[in-house]
């Protein structure tokens, strides 16, 4: 699959901007505890500076560079998800600011692809809103994408890297909020 790529490592370890496909959409994605990388993708969105993105992670031990642990119960929940389900879940810890945006909440994914985990698991979590300027449609393909964000660029100047997986016609995942008191919230079907 198109994530195997070295040289799509190479620039999200480097700290690089990529769109590429994720397991729903073309995503937007950088680095998510770099915060020049986070800042970068919020301003190529032109993102409300209010609103949290989403962060694909490979499993559930990588909560923990988060300051986040979560109870069996909420484990559990988590592994009854068979389909691309983001879970909101409460980070308070101040130094996590630039992702949780004053909302003391995390988004996390762990994509249901092996080979979308495999990525993750050597470049760490990525920051991954959809690829498209906040309020337009979603691109469906890498032209659409370069119309959004324009031409590859340098390292820092805008995206880096375009990864082509065809048109992508999914969906955004279903997101969901696991409370501390051990109920569900369905935030987006």
């Amino acid at each position: 699959m198109v994530w195997n790529n070295p040289n799509l490592i190479k620039v999200l370890q480097n700290g690089g901007v990529v769109v590429m496909p994720t397991d729903t959409l073309y995503g937007i994605v950088g680095k998510a505890q770099n915060l020049v990388v986070v800042e970068h993708i919020y301003a190529l969105r032109k993102r409300n500076p209010d609103k949290p993105c989403i962060i694909l992670i490979s499993d559930l031990s990588e909560l923990q560079k988060f300051s986040i642990n979560l109870s069996e119960e909420q484990k559990n929940i988590i592994k009854n998800f068979s389909t691309p389900t983001s879970f909101i879940l409460d980070c308070p810890d101040e130094k996590f600011s630039y992702l949780h945006r004053g909302t003391s909440t995390l988004a996390f994914r762990i994509p249901i692809s092996e080979d979308l985990r495999k990525l993750l698991f050597q470049t760490g979590p990525l920051i991954a809103p959809s690829a498209n300027i906040e309020s337009l449609l979603p691109a469906q393909n890498i032209d659409e994408a370069k119309k959004y964000f324009g031409l590859p660029a340098q390292v820092g100047n805008g995206v880096a890297l375009y990864v082509d997986g065809g048109n992508i016609l999914g969906k955004a995942s279903k997101v969901i909020k696991l409370n501390n008191d051990g109920s569900v919230t369905t935030i987006r079907e």
